[in-house]
């Protein structure tokens, strides 16, 4: 049976989202890493930074994949902006 185009294309537009925003937060990773091979960061600080993406990662996947994927293609441009980084950020209490 052959799929729906429209539902295909949605799902090559919400995978290349998410494969490109995931790049954007390891490269804050990256970061961190080659910081602490520097010596410019300790190893508490990188640590922070993984703690990080792994909620800003988090908050992405469940935006990539909980909703149907013709209604989530349809709001990128919406997102577009969405600072996922910041939406990983520890919670200040």
């Amino acid at each position: 049976m052959p799929r729906n185009p429209e539902r295909q294309q949605a799902r090559e537009a919400v995978a290349a989202y998410h494969q490109a925003k995931l790049a954007e937060l390891i490269a804050h990773v990256a970061e961190a890493v080659d910081g602490f091979r520097r010596g410019e960061v300790d190893a508490f600080d990188v640590d922070q930074v993984v703690f990080q993406y792994s909620r800003a990662a988090k908050e992405l996947w469940k935006f990539c994949n909980i909703a149907n994927v013709e209604i989530t293609a349809r709001q990128l441009a919406e997102v577009a902006s969405t600072d996922w980084w910041d939406l990983g950020a520890p919670r200040r209490r």
